[in-house]
C-alpha cells in the first residue's frame, strides 16, 4: 500500500469537508504518517477516517476529530502545550508540527504500555519536541506548568480544576465533557474567570483518574 497517496487522499477529503482549512494544519497532517501510530495489524486501516483500537481499551481518534480539535485551538509556533491522553502519540505528533521546533508538547498517559508505544512511534517518526510521561492525566502535569494550551483526548465528567490551575492566564483548555457522548468545550482563562464555548457533540473514551469518571 502506498501510504503517502492514502494520506494525501485523506487530507483532501478533510479539506472538502471543511475539517481542515488552514495551510499549517494541512501541512502537519501531510507530514505525520498515521500508519506509524497504529498497531501493525491495523496499518492498512490507518487512513480510514475512523477511531482504531490501540490496546488497553483505548483508541487513536478519527482523523476528522483531530482536525476539528486542532483547527479550533489557535495553535501557534513556540507554544507550550499539555495533552491529556497520549494514546499512540498521533495527536501529539500533529500538534508538535504546528507549534514547531521552538514549541513543545507534554503528554500524559496512564497506561505504561501505551507510554512506551507512543515514545517508540514518536521516535520512529523523527519527532523530538514531544515528552511522554506516565501519570494520572486528570491531575495534569504540574512539573512543567504553566501551559499556553491544554487539551484532553478523553471525556471528563466535569472540568478538572488542576487543568485550569496549570493554564497560563489567557491560555486555552479544550476538553470533551460528558460520558461517551459529550460536548467538546473550549475554555479560556482570563484572570479568575473562565469563558466557555461549546464546540458541539463528540464521542470519546472516558477520562479515568482522580478527577475522571
Amino acid at each position: 500500500m502506498n501510504f503517502k497517496d492514502k494520506r494525501i487522499e485523506l487530507v483532501n477529503k478533510l479539506k472538502r469537508e471543511r475539517r481542515i482549512y488552514t495551510r499549517e494544519i494541512e501541512k502537519a497532517f501531510l507530514e505525520t504518517p498515521r500508519e506509524m501510530f497504529v498497531p501493525e495489524s491495523l496499518k492498512n486501516c490507518a487512513y480510514i477516517d475512523t477511531p482504531l483500537e490501540i490496546g488497553n481499551g483505548q483508541t487513536i481518534s478519527a482523523p476528522h476529530m483531530v482536525a476539528i480539535m486542532v483547527e479550533a485551538f489557535d495553535l501557534k509556533k513556540g507554544l507550550k502545550v499539555l495533552e491529556i491522553g497520549a494514546g499512540s502519540g498521533y495527536h501529539a505528533a500533529i500538534v508538535s508540527k504546528i507549534v514547531g521546533e521552538k514549541g513543545h508538547v507534554y503528554t500524559v498517559e496512564r497506561h505504561e504500555s501505551l507510554v512506551e508505544f507512543a515514545k517508540k512511534n514518536l521516535k520512529n517518526a523523527g519527532i523530538t519536541n514531544v515528552t511522554v510521561e506516565t501519570g494520572d492525566g486528570s491531575e495534569g502535569l504540574s512539573k512543567y506548568a504553566p501551559y499556553d494550551r491544554i487539551y484532553v483526548t478523553c471525556a471528563a465528567p466535569d472540568i478538572p480544576s488542576p487543568l485550569v490551575d496549570q493554564l497560563k492566564d489567557n491560555g486555552t483548555l479544550m476538553i470533551p465533557v460528558g460520558k461517551m457522548i459529550c460536548n467538546l468545550e473550549l475554555i479560556e482563562k482570563k484572570g479568575d474567570k473562565i469563558v466557555k464555548k461549546n464546540l458541539g457533540g463528540c464521542a470519546f473514551v472516558p477520562l479515568v483518574g482522580k478527577y475522571g469518571h
